[in-house]
């Protein structure tokens, strides 16, 4: 196709642009905007997965981002299709995922006049993207692809917004091709390694936390060598589990939503903390409450792809801009600490580790902790597990044993209705690895739909949905601020397990460890999707707390302070 000269369509020569850098799916919901777009997918190798609803879309291309380190692809209609999509666009943003949406617009001749549909996306999605374009010219369709995919992937990825008008697609042209992509990728420099080398001959209570994208199976398997020659203790950020293997002696947790009190300690006692890329934003900091800000009071290296998030919250004492790869591979390379101090500050903080994440007892004949049981004892250690947000996400966030890259699909942004579609994309990349979806009843309802393109491509997945008839998190701080006063939180739910079969997929409900035990055998027997309804007790609002303790909880401490 490179250097092309013979006349296509815009649809002809945008779909040859992505098949030059690689794509080989796209996700969207179909449109007559970007009919000519369809009709060049016809004839293409790239495989066209049709969804329900442009959030589910826009949050599967996400995962595939995710996944592969590779931009996903959407396509989606203009005007309610494009802000349905939104949803996804706003997690890559947050999450630090590559993704490319693309937008069918409105004729050129008709922009500006409130045409049907029309919307301004340069305005509409300025805040969520790291680029925003409309292309009015089918030969710059080449110009305008090559910039996405860089632009997507460099630095600290993100997603990208193209814009393309109905009749620019429609139109012919002759154009050279261009190029596929190359990733640029920033690499640490002596001084930068010398200095982490010097920091940790000094250091007596070093802790490194990894988070962020651009990771890779070959980066973390260099980092967990370099970490194990010098035995030193690794925790992960907010859903960056699989960071790092969580069978390691090195691994001693994730610092996020409802962190073990214990790690929470080490990183405020820690001499040198070393975040490697990972922002340490809300989620992991206790609302921007565990580091100081701007000056922590430990030693601060931190290690960002993207030189936009070094100095913006904290001023550490080294800033420096690498990709996690090539840092990575520096540091398995550098001569180990002799006789480091902290080896017994790692064992115990192992050992807290374990016990934090050993399941608790709880109300109701269903119990959670042996729901993770089950799954970790019968499910490969391949497994990817995806979520959504909601309190039942802390079931499969703390108590789950991520072992390799990639395997965890959760947002850091905390949108609920993300883990069905990242499900979907999920066995459509690894259709040979096992998948497992947790939703709570509020977060399925969310993007749902999304189960008819499990069925529709026959994708073997199993889907826990956890049901309490409540948006539970939301339940969980109305009763801490205003105990007994609820409103808009309770929920009347279909029958889950009816719904599933509705859809063509199999499905079985759960009220007590049995019946999930014979639920999950008979959901591995199944050539396609599972959906087990789990019925726990509303008591279970959180691991640590029932509803009733928390609302007594909040009753006494009001009553104390009004005295």
């Amino acid at each position: 196709m490179t250097g092309s000269n013979k006349g296509r369509s815009g649809g002809r020569i945008l779909v040859d642009q992505l098949e030059i850098h690689g794509a080989k799916m796209a996700f969207g919901v179909p449109g007559e905007s970007y009919l000519p777009v369809l009709d060049a997918l016809f004839d293409s190798p790239i495989r066209y997965i049709v969804c329900r609803q442009e959030g589910g879309a826009a949050m599967m291309a996400e995962a595939y981002g995710k996944l592969t380190g590779e931009p996903g692809i959407c396509m989606v209609t203009r005007g309610p299709g494009a802000t349905n999509a939104s949803h996804g666009l706003h997690i890559a943003q947050q999450d630090s995922t590559p993704l490319i949406l693309l937008i069918g617009q409105v004729g050129r001749g008709m922009l500006e006049r409130g045409a049907f549909q029309e919307v301004d996306y340069r305005r509409t999605f300025g805040q969520f993207a790291k680029w925003v374009a409309e292309i009015d010219r089918p030969e710059r369709i080449p110009e305008f692809l090559s910039r996405a995919f860089h632009t997507a992937t460099a630095g600290r990825p993100g997603p990208v917004v193209l814009s393309l008008p109905e009749d620019m697609l429609a139109e012919t042209a002759t154009c050279e091709d261009a190029a596929c992509y190359q990733r640029v990728l920033a690499h640490p420099g002596a001084a930068d390694l010398a200095y982490i080398r010097d920091s940790l001959e000094a250091a007596q209570r070093p802790l490194f936390i990894l988070g962020g994208s651009g990771w890779s199976r070959s980066a973390v398997e260099d980092l967990q060598a370099f970490a194990e020659a010098n035995a030193l203790p690794v925790a992960v950020s907010f859903r960056r589990q699989d960071r790092f293997d969580n069978e390691h002696p090195n691994y001693v947790g994730d610092i996020g939503i409802g962190v073990n009190p214990k790690l929470r300690q080490r990183v405020r006692e820690s001499d040198l903390l070393v975040l490697l890329g990972t922002r340490m934003g809300e989620m992991s900091t206790d609302g921007y409450e565990l580091l100081a800000i701007p000056r922590p009071h430990q030693k601060l290296i931190h290690v960002m792809t993207g030189s936009e998030e070094l100095g913006r919250v904290y001023q550490a004492d080294r800033l420096i801009q690498a990709a996690p790869g090539p840092l990575a591979a520096a540091l398995r390379d550098m001569p180990a600490i002799s006789d480091p101090p902290w080896g017994d500050s790692l064992r115990a903080a192992r050992a807290d580790f374990i016990a934090h994440t050993r399941p608790p007892e709880t109300p109701g004949k269903l119990q959670m902790g042996r729901v993770m049981q089950i799954l970790r004892e019968r499910v490969g250690s391949d497994a990817i597990v995806s979520n959504g947000a909601g309190n039942y996400s802390v079931w499969p966030n703390r108590f789950h044993r991520y072992r390799i890259f990639p395997s965890i699909l959760g947002p850091t942004s905390g949108s609920m209705g993300y883990g069905t579609p990242a499900a979907v994309a999920a066995k459509l990349v690894f259709p040979e690895r096992p998948v497992i979806c947790f939703a709570g009843d509020g977060c399925f309802l969310m993007n749902g739909q999304e189960l008819a393109t499990a069925v529709q491509y026959k994708l073997r997945i199993l889907f826990l949905v956890v049901v309490n008839n409540m948006y539970g998190t939301i339940r969980m701080h109305q009763e801490r601020s205003y105990p007994g006063r609820v409103l808009g939180t309770d929920l009347v739910n279909p029958d889950f397990a009816a719904l599933a079969r509705a859809y063509g997929a199999w499905g079985a409900k759960a009220e007590d460890d049995a019946e999930f035990e014979a639920a999950f055998e008979e959901s591995r027997k199944q050539g396609g999707p599972s959906l087990i309804e789990l019925k726990i007790d509303p008591e279970v609002l959180t691991v640590s707390q029932s509803l009733s303790e928390i609302r007594e909880a909040a009753q006494k401490a009001a009553a104390a302070s009004s005295e």
